[in-house]
């Protein structure tokens, strides 16, 4: 049983692998952007590399909490470390809703100014950093969720963020580009009107990433699909008699279920502590992201 609850406590390559990804990708996006912003003087691009800054600081804040919510329980803390990984995700949904009132700013003020030269350059490296950012999305968003992953998905979800980002970016100086050629300049502000839009869809991400946040730091309860599903395996056992409290709660990519039953008063202490540990084995080998099961034994009587 140590061996299955060690095993569960272990770093997944596969996760950190991705994570390291994200890090790395976000620190040659956010070069690339900026440096070509600067040069070509392209507002949106820029933009967007400050927003990709933001990325790098978030995809460490993961890492770093991922790290730390896989260390196994101690002294000091008893039930595990995993809501390090909901801090982590608490501090992404932070820099995204930054980032994205950062963008809706720079988007109103370029609504005032004069629209900048076109560069295919700049778009090119919008479209680059789009497709980058979609392939991002897709790969840490699978591994995030086989893991369960708090931080991982959070990371995908500033990747999507990007995504949107970078889609603005690519109709911005692509709208531009058609107005230096075609001889229509006001086509240049579509750029800071998409740039607007994708700031709510940045800003909604950030909110629904904080919320599942605050929500698991607050104790909220798992789904009731989760409970019916617990309660179907305890009823399994015959000895179980009847189930007086069944609550169950996330602790970062993990789950911890708290039940009191009622068993045979006449069960001795050792056949109570076989069958509390038989139950345990069991919800925790039928469900994988359960990580610990309490389990309160109150005795029964044939007359009730």
């Amino acid at each position: 049983m140590d061996s299955m609850i060690d095993e569960k406590h272990e770093h997944s390559f596969a996760a950190l692998v991705a994570i390291w990804i994200s890090l790395i990708g976000n620190v040659v996006l956010t070069i690339a952007k900026i440096g070509v912003g600067a040069l070509f003087n392209s507002p949106v691009l820029l933009a967007d590399g400050f927003h990709n800054a933001g990325d790098v600081v978030a995809s460490f804040a993961a890492l770093t909490a991922m790290r730390f919510s896989k260390r196994p329980a101690d002294e000091d803390h008893p039930w595990g470390h995993g809501k390090a990984e909901v801090i982590g995700s608490g501090i992404v949904a932070i820099i995204l809703g930054v980032a994205a009132l950062y963008i809706a700013y720079e988007a109103i003020a370029a609504l005032f100014t004069d629209p900048g030269e076109a560069s295919w350059i700049a778009f090119w490296t919008a479209v680059a950093s789009l497709v980058a950012k979609q392939l991002l999305y897709l790969y840490t968003i699978k591994i995030g969720r086989k893991e369960n992953s708090k931080g991982l998905i959070a990371t995908a979800y500033d990747h999507l963020a990007d995504v949107y980002a970078s889609l603005a970016a690519v109709i911005g100086i692509g709208l531009a580009i058609a107005g230096d050629a075609y001889g229509m300049p006001y086509l240049s502000y579509g750029d800071p009107i998409a740039g607007f839009i994708v700031a709510i869809v940045v800003f909604k991400l950030a909110y629904d990433m904080g919320k599942d946040a605050l929500d698991i730091l607050m104790e909220k309860s798992v789904e009731p699909e989760r409970l019916v599903e617990f309660e179907e395996t305890i009823r399994e056992f015959e000895l179980v008699k009847r189930i007086d409290r069944l609550r169950a709660r996330e602790h970062g990519h993990y789950i911890l279920v708290d039940l009191r039953i009622g068993i045979p008063a006449d069960l001795t202490v050792q056949q109570g502590h076989d069958l509390s540990s038989t139950i345990r084995d069991t919800i925790m080998e039928r469900f994988e992201d359960v990580d610990e099961v309490l389990i309160h034994l109150n005795p029964w009587y044939p007359d009730e």
